[in-house]
């Protein structure tokens, strides 16, 4: 069973446990068996709440042999980046210093919606040093790998919340997206991640990195997935300011309903790619939906730079007292961007918060004209962990400071975005593409993705592990 397992979709699984074909219990002795066997050579998992899960598959069996229906996730195992509050562990967000706290109290509402719709929380999962991190590189617990080439990052922040999923521990995960940490690990690791507005899911009971910009999000191996994930998450809660009370997204009931009338376009000048698999990923996209309309976006790389620099401040700004009194206690690469931060004059501050509202009032008037925007997701495919650099216009560049110029000026005006992968035609890593829609409209990017998928053109691979002598 273990086999079959640990290719099918959360639906699919929680299809089978209603159905009766497996039990919820079977759901996760698989999971736990499929994570012992591989997570020891990726290290996607800093904590597994074995106990709990099994605990929590009987009683979901026991609701079933009663004619009871748990809900849309029922039976299926999933697992929460290391920054969501889980009762009883310590909140780590990929730190040194977060554990000398105490374990949480309570669970994140993120976590206790998932599993009020059926689902089974099995444990925490690695990630950047407090979230401060594109690769999946962590110098206190060890860096993730990548299932699809263990040999290459699988993407950061929420690094292990990619491995765990491509790699059929899990099925659905949940990290955050603060400048791109949940689109990343999808398009490295080959998965569809969604960033839904800011405001829609709640952060409550989750550690910030930069407050003005986080976001928390599934990742999965299907679109539909991601609907019933978000039907799940979403909604107001007291606990997060940021919060909004509005209408739910209708994910799922609409997820079938096809593109038909959407004005859609591909982006250009900022987000048109150089030539190579980010560019050949986008056309074969644009292709199947019969886009032809580009798009160029006013002020893109300014908002990035804008970006940037309310990042380091607010990032900073959370860690000013432990950068005092700890500074030994953090990862070298980590602290000196916080430091950095921390030097950043007010009045540069100021002015990226004057230049992100022009943003986000010019792209209020683009989404006028066009419903929908396709953009890479990030220039290149997963690097590798061995070699830092990578060709930039015919140079040698360090490919840090090239992997987010397509995700950062989203997230800079909190529009939701679904990344979906494709699968380069000669058989090489992924690489992801992003659809990003107005606010409050996930249904739209949710649709396109499903038509996409449909399609055969985005498709998340089976979860097999390359080997490697790495």
């Amino acid at each position: 069973m273990t086999t079959a397992w640990i290719d099918l979709s959360a639906h699919e699984i929680a299809a089978q446990v209603r159905s009766g074909t497996m039990t919820a219990r079977q759901s996760v002795q698989a999971a736990l068996a499929r994570l012992r066997d591989t997570d020891p050579g990726l290290i996607a998992f800093t904590t597994v709440t074995e106990a709990r899960a099994l605990a929590r598959a009987d009683a979901i069996d026991a609701q079933l042999a009663a004619g009871q229906d748990p809900g849309l996730l029922t039976g299926v195992p999933f697992a929460v980046k290391d920054l969501v509050d889980v009762a009883g562990v310590i909140t780590r967000a990929g730190s040194k210093i977060n554990l000398d706290n105490a374990p949480a109290s309570a669970d994140a509402p993120v976590v206790a919606r998932l599993e009020a719709a059926g689902g089974i929380l099995i444990g925490a999962l690695n990630m950047g040093e407090y979230a401060y991190d594109f690769t999946g590189e962590n110098a206190h617990v060890g860096s993730t790998r990548n299932p699809r080439d263990p040999s290459r990052r699988p993407g950061g922040s929420s690094g292990g919340s990619g491995a765990a999923v491509a790699a059929g521990m899990v099925p659905l995960a949940v990290g955050s997206d603060t400048n791109g940490s949940i689109r990343v690990p999808s398009s490295w690791c080959g998965l569809f991640g969604l960033k839904a507005t800011y405001g829609r899911v709640p952060r409550t009971g989750t550690f910030p990195f930069v407050d003005s910009f986080d976001h928390i999000g599934p990742i999965a191996r299907s679109v539909q997935d991601l609907a019933i994930a978000l039907e799940a998450m979403q909604g107001v809660d007291a606990g997060d300011p940021a919060s909004q009370d509005h209408p739910p997204c209708p994910a799922l009931s609409t997820l079938e309903t096809g593109i038909g009338g959407l004005r859609l376009a591909r982006g250009a000048g900022h987000f048109a790619p150089a030539p190579g698999p980010a560019k050949d990923a986008l056309d074969r996209c644009c292709a199947a939906l019969s886009i032809t309309a580009e798009i160029t976006l006013p002020g893109v790389a300014e908002a990035r730079a804008a970006a940037m620099i309310i990042t380091a401040v607010e990032g900073a700004a959370t860690h000013v007292e432990s950068l005092q009194t700890r500074p030994e206690d953090f990862g070298a690469p980590i602290r000196d961007r916080l430091i950095a931060g921390a030097l950043i004059p007010g009045v540069a501050y100021v002015r990226a918060q004057r230049l992100r509202r022009q943003f986000a009032e010019d792209m209020a008037r683009v989404f006028e004209s066009v419903d929908a925007i396709l953009v890479p997701t990030t220039p290149f495919a997963a690097p590798p962990i061995d070699d830092d650099m990578i060709m930039v216009n015919g140079r040698p560049e360090n490919y840090r400071a090239h992997i987010g110029p397509y995700v950062q000026p989203i997230s800079f005006i909190g529009l939701p975005v679904v990344s979906v992968p494709v699968q380069n035609a000669d058989g090489a890593l992924p690489i992801g593409v992003q659809i990003i829609a107005p606010p409050w409209r996930e249904d739209i990017a949710l649709r396109i993705a499903r038509a996409l998928e449909a399609s055969g053109t985005c498709a998340a691979p089976t979860a097999q592990i390359k080997e490697t002598t790495a």
